[in-house]
């Protein structure tokens, strides 16, 4: 790179949003430039560090659009824009189909209808961090690949420092690339760097007390620095408050066995959740990712703690394709064990008595079909509760691990940027998690991030490409 470069399209972060959106481009004829932070061939990122699925809302991506379309609207209890989900829930299928075009593998990864799109070879079932050469893996080096064979650029070791503007519209950015100051000339510019989940200002900022009581489930690369330049230009942000994770052991946050799986979501959810004081806190019924937000609010985010029984342990406990039971055990983690409730209680170091009354008030309420009159309440449509009464009765200290966060840039369904007044930014364009507007509301909804990325970044290319065509 030279003092100046010149592009038409300059795309800010190498992740699935940035590939997908260059690539795409790089089909239309569109000169494009990536400008990627990571140094090496392999550079961490979270679509390397995920599952590998390719789900709207835990459903098929070819399920009936309207059906979808509902899914993410009670999922996000109606906060998720309509005009974005109208569009994952459109072009997901398009974006999976556009991937197998390019030679990406997908596999069914299990019995569940929305594993189908699952980007093969799949992870292994162990515990621990185990991406290099699996799907999401091979998914990102086959995109790379093709976006350089396809004449466009992929700049490894660039960092995006701010954004240039001429009056309100924007005209590239400043960069710095392998220690220089390098300005970039772009008739657009797309911020595709992921969410802020790495960075604990903001984290504190705008979603929790104590972010550094969290376990960063994730590459440790979402910094949140396409977010705060376009803050800086006047970007809408929304729905900041809300974060994708799940549910871990305490001892995750040593024990690097014990994520990004086994998640213990599954055994929460038939279990409970107790604070400091011996208390639920917490609907264990609205799930994983509400409890994990919920947990992560707390005075101290590493103070709760799970409590279930044998039936639980040997039920939900072997729930997921990599399950709590007994990967927890194999990983490592510290499980508290007792044949009766007060001993547990003395082992966990509640106030006397406290377990126990809270998990007679609970069976109580759950065998009187009342489980809904508890506060706070135990909803059970998603997730059945279980009464806590079959000893040996187990408690697990936990953790809350942040994969990515949810809010970020306010968008149209085309990607571009928008301000307070909800009017597009000329030449200001975001795609992938560092929006937002789709992901979040009250229960932290989840529609699914590698959807989010893959088919916002295809609909902001085309628009792109259509504009270039017309000049």
């Amino acid at each position: 790179m030279n003092g100046i470069e010149k592009c038409e399209v300059a795309i800010v972060g190498g992740g699935l949003a940035g590939l997908s959106t260059a690539l795409r481009l790089a089909d239309h004829g569109v000169p494009v430039m990536v400008l990627e932070k990571g140094r090496d061939e392999h550079y961490p990122c979270n679509a390397r560090f995920s599952g590998g699925v390719f789900h709207i809302c835990f459903h098929h991506v070819n399920d009936d659009e309207a059906r979808l379309v509902e899914a993410i609207r009670q999922n996000t209890r109606g906060f998720a824009k309509a005009e974005l989900a109208a569009a994952v829930a459109r072009d997901t299928r398009t974006a999976v189909q556009w991937l197998k075009g390019k030679g990406i593998q997908f596999i069914k990864g299990g019995q569940d209808t929305f594993r189908e799109n699952t980007l093969a070879p799949a992870l292994p079932a162990k515990p621990g961090l185990n991406w290099p050469g699996r799907g999401a893996d091979v998914l990102m080096q086959t995109l790379a690949r093709a976006l350089e064979n396809g004449g466009g650029r992929l700049l490894r070791g660039a960092s995006a420092k701010r954004l240039r503007m001429d009056g309100v519209r924007c005209v590239g950015l400043e960069t710095e690339y392998q220690g220089r100051a390098v300005s970039v000339d772009a008739r657009s510019v797309v911020l595709c760097d992921g969410g802020f989940q790495a960075n604990l200002a903001l984290l504190r900022e705008y979603v929790m007390p104590k972010p550094e009581k969290l376990k960063q489930r994730n590459a440790g690369t979402g910094n949140g620095d396409a977010l705060q330049m376009a803050r800086e230009v006047g970007a809408q942000l929304v729905g900041m408050d809300r974060f994708y994770g799940h549910l871990l052991a305490r001892d995750a946050m040593h024990n690097d066995a014990l994520w990004p799986y086994p998640m213990v979501d599954f055994v929460c959810t038939a279990g409970i959740l107790v604070d400091a004081a011996g208390r639920r806190f917490v609907d264990e019924g609205l799930g994983g990712v509400y409890m994990t937000n919920q947990l992560a609010r707390l005075a101290d985010p590493l103070s709760a703690v799970l409590v279930y029984d044998e039936a639980i342990w040997n039920g939900p406990g072997h729930g997921h394709v990599l399950p709590a039971n007994p990967h927890l055990i194999a990983g490592g983690a510290k499980i508290h064990k007792a044949q009766d409730l007060r001993s547990l209680g003395v082992e966990l170091g509640l106030p006397a008595g406290a377990l126990e009354a809270t998990i007679a008030e609970y069976n109580a309420a759950l065998a009187a079909d009342q489980s809904a009159r508890l506060a706070p309440p135990r909803t059970a449509i998603s997730y059945k509760p279980y009464p806590i009464k079959q000893p040996p009765y187990y408690a697990l200290p936990l953790c809350a691990g942040i994969t990515f966060t949810m809010g970020g840039i306010a968008t149209d369904d085309v990607g571009r940027v928008l301000n307070g007044q909800n009017v597009a930014i000329p030449g200001l364009y975001a795609a992938g998690c560092c929006t937002g507007g789709l992901d979040g509301g009250p229960n932290a909804g989840y529609v699914g991030g590698l959807a989010k990325s893959a088919t916002m970044g295809l609909r902001t290319a085309d628009h792109l490409a259509a504009l270039a065509h017309v000049r």
